[in-house]
């Protein structure tokens, strides 16, 4: 029988439908519930592509004594993450106060007005490795609400009490100069893995915001250290295991500090960031190798995330069925020698061995080696006949279960990648991809249907949204700012006016409803569902922080239109990475990339001529390719001034002897035009267009 979790649209949510425990939705009506008991609450919160969330599901969610227990003396409540962040933010800023650790699931006890007092993560069934099992602490917890009640409430109320008091403001600073992002430079240079490649120790995530960071220093200083970890860094985890070496695309982090054997789920965010990253190197570079892994991983993205409505999903789990059909975590991926051979013959198959750096003795689990590209193939045509016979085979597998919401801010962040890959790569089905998932958020996240200029369109994002239908929450700060950024990316290689004005339409949300009077963002509106605490984080994590990412919308938009509203808000949010780019550079790295875009100008790049002329489509080309940090770049027709239609920066900007021009802006201050591609890329810092 299934549990009030069924009508659910969030897969991991669904995913617990069919427990015996009485899961309850986040609300009101089960902390009113809670309170009828006189219960407390047992919050339990994870995701679908969640490992150890489906490990502690089926040892005790599905046990249907403990669930008795968990039923009788808790009101349980199941959250997706992935569609309440903000309650997710919170609870594990309580969760690492008291344990000094955070993870998934993660497991809280709170008050019947949602007062955490106890909280930990994955507890085992059983008591193991020094920790109590899932019964012991139910029990413990039950009985101190019962017998120690109002030590348990004033526990409560002193972590809530503590994580609500005023904190030392977090803007107010000038945005961070020079100095400060030299200074980030050099703190990263010594936390850099100079031997594998990366920061720090394992497990390792794939540093995307860091690189864009370290890309921009480099196109703005020259800086070689920059670029060299950039380098090293991408060739490092594009060869190791992390990266499908045969369907593209990266798994979530490395569980080593050789990028060797990940931890399998393979998440949007994470492969629409690497786009970026991988398509900007060779933008910078020219590296064939670079341009490889950008377009697999969009390919990837097309091939296994796409939804039938033009969106992406957000995520493809780690667990699949072994050859016992057992769920394990890896099994669609790794391979034997013998698996290998199987598939292509005993000679291909020690040859692709070798290539791939499988071994009889395994790389991961059971003997299994996850594929790895040391070096490249000495045979091309060999290696593509291989590889292609072998992504053939593991189709024939149970692939991963896939998580196909469709997540605003992720999505946001996939039509940016895709948009700029599609049009530096002239892989013009990209591009359309991005603008299928741009409409997808339009018609579903924002409006309520209609045609574009229907006057019903709203100005509001929702969160998620699955199988065209949207979800019950609210949009927080990144889903507004991630998405702007996707449809000023949209703009740039369009043309279509329909995607700035969409973008200002969110940042002007941001603006009214995520902005202090001091300039600090928040992470929820001020008008949306109040929590103990209003979630507020300036640092990046797996994906750009909504304040980083709002503060480069932000900049963006200002660039093409001028807005002095929209450049100040942008400034005084860079203010706080000036206190975090020496303390932390490696949490605030799209902070920094912002930075440098602030420093940088950024630079305006306005081409105006005919669409259909060659020399506007080599303008316009060079002005796609160039590094300026964040430049921006808007390609029009011939216009009036005064046209209203016509975008701020492309305005009064003429055709030059009746021929194409370019114009390279500062703040809408322009250098001398000029028709000369060879000429703009000296401006731009663009390779030569040749």
């Amino acid at each position: 029988m299934s549990n009030r979790l069924a009508g659910s649209t969030s897969p991991y949510l669904l995913q617990h439908a069919d427990n015996p425990v009485d899961w309850w939705p986040w609300g009101e009506e089960a902390f009113a519930e809670a309170r009828r008991r006189d219960v407390p609450v047992l919050l339990s919160v994870g995701y679908a592509a969640c490992h150890w969330c489906h490990v502690m599901a089926h040892e005790s969610f599905e046990d249907a004594e403990l669930a008795a227990y968990l039923n009788a003396h808790f009101v349980p409540v199941k959250v997706d993450r992935e569609e309440r962040p903000d309650v997710d933010a919170v609870y594990m800023e309580a969760t690492t106060a008291m344990t000094q650790h955070g993870g998934w699931p993660m497991t809280v006890f709170t008050t019947p007005d949602g007062e955490p007092f106890y909280c930990g993560t994955y507890y085992p069934p059983t008591p193991r490795h020094g920790m109590h099992s899932f019964r012991q602490i139910l029990e413990g917890v039950a009985t101190a609400w019962k017998e120690q009640r109002d030590e348990v409430v004033a526990a409560g109320a002193r972590v809530v009490d503590a994580l609500s008091e005023p904190r030392e403001a977090l803007s107010g600073a000038e945005p961070p100069g020079p100095e400060e992002l030299h200074t980030a430079l050099v703190q990263l240079t010594r936390a850099y893995d100079e031997t594998r490649g990366g920061f720090g120790a394992a497990p390792k995530f794939p540093p995307s915001m860091v690189l864009e960071f370290l890309l921009r220093h480099h196109a703005r200083t020259g800086s070689q250290a920059a670029l060299d970890m950039v380098e090293h860094t991408c060739s490092a985890m594009a060869r190791g295991g992390m990266y499908d070496q045969l369907g593209g695309g990266f798994a979530r982090y490395s569980v080593d500090t050789t990028w060797t054997v990940p931890h399998f789920e393979k998440m949007l965010y994470d492969n629409a960031l690497l786009i970026r990253v991988y398509t900007h190197l060779w933008r910078a570079t020219g590296s064939s190798f670079a341009r490889r892994v950008a377009l697999e991983s969009a390919d990837f993205l097309l091939r296994e995330l796409r939804t039938t409505e033009g969106g992406f999903a957000s995520a493809l789990d780690a667990d699949s069925p072994d050859a016992e059909g057992h769920p394990a975590e890896g099994a669609f991926y790794a391979w034997t020698p013998d698996q290998l051979t199987d598939v292509l013959g005993p000679v291909d198959g020690a040859w692709a061995a070798s290539l791939f750096d499988v071994t009889d003795a395994g790389t991961f689990e059971h003997g299994l080696s996850v594929l790895a590209l040391p070096v490249d193939p000495d045979d091309p045509a060999r290696y593509d006949s291989v590889r292609e016979r072998l992504f053939r085979a593991r189709a024939e597998r149970t692939p991963p279960a896939r998580d196909d919401k469709v997540v605003a801010a992720w999505n946001g962040l996939a039509v940016a990648a895709l948009a700029e890959a599609g049009a530096l790569f002239d892989r013009p089905d990209l591009v359309d991809a991005a603008i299928a998932a741009g409409d997808l958020l339009v018609s579903v996240h924002l409006g309520t249907g209609g045609a574009e200029d229907d006057e019903t369109w709203g100005d509001r994002l929702v969160r998620t949204s699955r199988d065209g239908r949207p979800g019950p929450n609210a949009g927080v700060l990144e889903d507004y700012a991630d998405v702007a950024e996707g449809f000023l990316a949209l703009y740039a290689v369009t043309s279509d006016d329909a995607w700035l004005t969409f973008a200002g339409v969110l940042l002007d949300v941001v603006l009214s409803h995520f902005t202090a009077e001091n300039g600090e963002f928040f992470d929820t509106a001020d008008d949306a569902e109040a929590l103990f605490r209003r979630p507020q984080d300036p640092t990046d994590n797996a994906a750009p922080s909504g304040w980083s990412a709002a503060a480069g919308a932000l900049l963006t938009y200002a660039a093409y239109t001028g807005s002095d509203a929209h450049r100040e808000a942008a400034g005084r949010g860079l203010g706080v990475v000036r206190g975090l780019a020496g303390a932390a550079p490696r949490f605030i790295g799209w902070g920094l990339a912002v930075a440098e875009a602030w420093l940088d100008g950024p630079r305006e790049i306005a081409v105006v001529g005919h669409f259909d002329d060659p020399d506007t489509r080599a303008l316009r080309r060079v002005a796609l390719l160039a590094t300026a940090p964040g430049a921006v770049v808007a390609v029009g027709e011939p216009a009036d001034e005064k046209d209203p239609g016509v975008v701020t920066l492309l305005r009064d900007r003429p055709l030059q002897d009746g021929k194409a021009a370019a114009y390279v802006c500062r703040h809408f201050v322009c250098r001398a035009p000029t028709g000369d591609p060879a000429q703009l890329a000296a401006q731009v810092g663009a390779r030569d267009p040749e």
